[in-house]
């Protein structure tokens, strides 16, 4: 095996002990990919994996909505309590967090890595859960700026 599948099995390592699935099913299919020397796909999805992954999981947001689950009247008394005001401000927040994150891993793409071994640490010793490196490098991004970075 290439010394340049290392990181990524690592990875593919780490996420499997931590039980992280996302993570470890992305590095076994990059790996895969790699290894079958298909590595021209790797443009392709740089480009445009993250407008993909954010399509599926819009699509898997909305569809309470599309199936009925949520009505227009369960979204107005939702937005009209003082959480629900809270949680328009914070989706707000997160969605430009995610925004800056995502201007963030394009002009620092070797900060990827660290963020996903730090989301694989957290999941694994701290009970957490896989939630969106998009949010954590834009929150990477703010503390960054703070530091002239």
């Amino acid at each position: 095996m290439s010394p340049d599948n290392i990181p990524i099995l690592i990875i593919l390592v780490l996420s499997v002990i931590a039980k992280n699935q996302t993570v470890s099913a992305a590095a076994a299919i990059l790996l895969i990919i790699k290894l079958l020397g298909f590595s021209s796909w790797f443009s392709f999805l740089e480009n445009r994996g993250i407008n993909i992954g954010i399509t599926i999981l819009t699509l898997a947001i909305l569809t309470p909505l599309a199936s009925g689950k949520i009505t227009l009247r369960d979204m107005y008394d939702a937005i009209t309590s003082p959480v629900g005001l809270l949680a328009v401000i914070t989706g707000v927040f997160a969605a430009w967090l995610g925004g800056k994150g995502v201007l963030f891993f394009k002009a620092s793409p070797d900060t990827i890595t660290s963020l996903v071994l730090g989301t694989i640490v957290g999941v694994s010793f701290f009970q957490g859960i896989a939630v969106g490196p998009l949010i954590a490098a834009g929150m990477l991004s703010l503390v960054a700026g703070l530091f002239g970075k």
